[in-house]
């Protein structure tokens, strides 16, 4: 048999996208490949050479690429660690409003800098991804001279440019945007149980209207077309996770019972859950959990989306 030389355009590597053609093809002689595929001539059979491509290509369109939006956050910085802690699944990014965050996280290459109120800053964090998980959020701010000890309430207010109405509902519809434009396939909202009543206290916080416009955000994904799973989240504590049974409701219901809170990193872990499974698509629901060491520590999740029905 007389050896001929395997020629291309490229002479260093093999880039994933020149791949995929591969995957399925047995063991096709080289004269089938496509002139354009880079691929140096390696003295191994047919069978060897295919056999190698299929793995690197399975192996690396085997992660999804998920980014992380306010991931400087408290509970953005845990869903943006258990990430990075399972990067035999996902390739992680995370989005930050300022340098001081990103180096909060100890963010490497993989977190980018950017303006949620301004799409151009944000689409090249989004380029490339599989799934978006949003998790910016209004944070109202106590005004200064409260004193808790002549009694009254705090006041709060937010900051000029970052009332509710511009971050959870214009910097939310930026992302859902940008993402719809790049072609993903799915995005993770993270909100609040509370929307269904106007006169929730948290919508007078700054008289921020809070959970008007993150509703508005809500319904904005919804209507986009996008499979998307929205997460209302019950009060948020720094506890541990993985150690509660999640409850699901709709419409506030959960806010009625005893149980209406949830941990931060179990919020963050339905957040990545949902990445996993058909049946998280297309849903709303509300989340909170039982007290520590009453029922069993949710790890059904597939069994925990199967029993939300609601879409919105």
């Amino acid at each position: 048999m007389t050896r001929v030389p395997f020629t291309a355009s490229c002479s260093t590597s093999i880039h994933k996208c020149c791949l995929v053609n591969t995957i399925n093809i047995g063991t096709t002689s080289l004269a089938a490949f496509p002139n354009s595929l880079a691929l140096p001539f390696v003295p191994h059979t047919k069978t060897t050479i295919v056999r190698r491509i299929s793995v690197v290509a399975m192996s690396d369109l085997s992660k999804s690429t998920v980014l992380v939006t306010g991931a400087g956050g408290r509970t953005g910085q845990i869903v943006y660690k258990k990430l990075k802690e399972r990067s035999d699944q996902f390739n992680a990014r995370g989005l930050v409003r300022t340098q001081e965050s990103k180096e909060k996280i100890n963010g490497d290459d993989s977190v980018y800098i950017g303006d949620i109120r301004n799409t151009e800053t944000i689409v090249s964090s989004i380029q490339g991804i599989d799934a978006l998980i949003i998790l910016t959020s209004g944070v109202p701010k106590m005004k200064p001279g409260f004193d808790p000890a002549k009694g009254g309430r705090p006041e709060f207010y937010f900051e000029d440019g970052a009332n509710p109405e511009q971050v959870d509902w214009i910097g939310q519809k930026n992302q859902i945007d940008a993402a719809k434009a790049a072609g993903v396939k799915q995005i993770v909202v993270v909100g609040s149980m509370g929307g269904t009543n106007l006169d929730h206290p948290l919508n007078s916080l700054g008289n921020g209207n809070i959970l008007v416009w993150k509703r508005k955000a809500e319904q904005y994904l919804a209507d986009s077309g996008i499979p998307y799973t929205i997460i209302r989240a019950g009060g948020l504590q720094d506890k541990e996770g993985g150690i509660r049974e999640l409850l699901v409701g709709k419409d506030d219901e959960l806010l009625q019972t005893e149980t209406r809170t949830i941990a931060r990193a179990d919020v963050a872990e339905v957040c990545l859950q949902a990445l996993k499974f058909e049946e998280a698509k297309f849903k709303a629901f509300d989340l909170a959990s039982k007290p520590e060491g009453t029922g069993e520590p949710t790890k059904d999740f597939k069994a925990l989306f199967s029993q939300i029905t609601t879409t919105f």
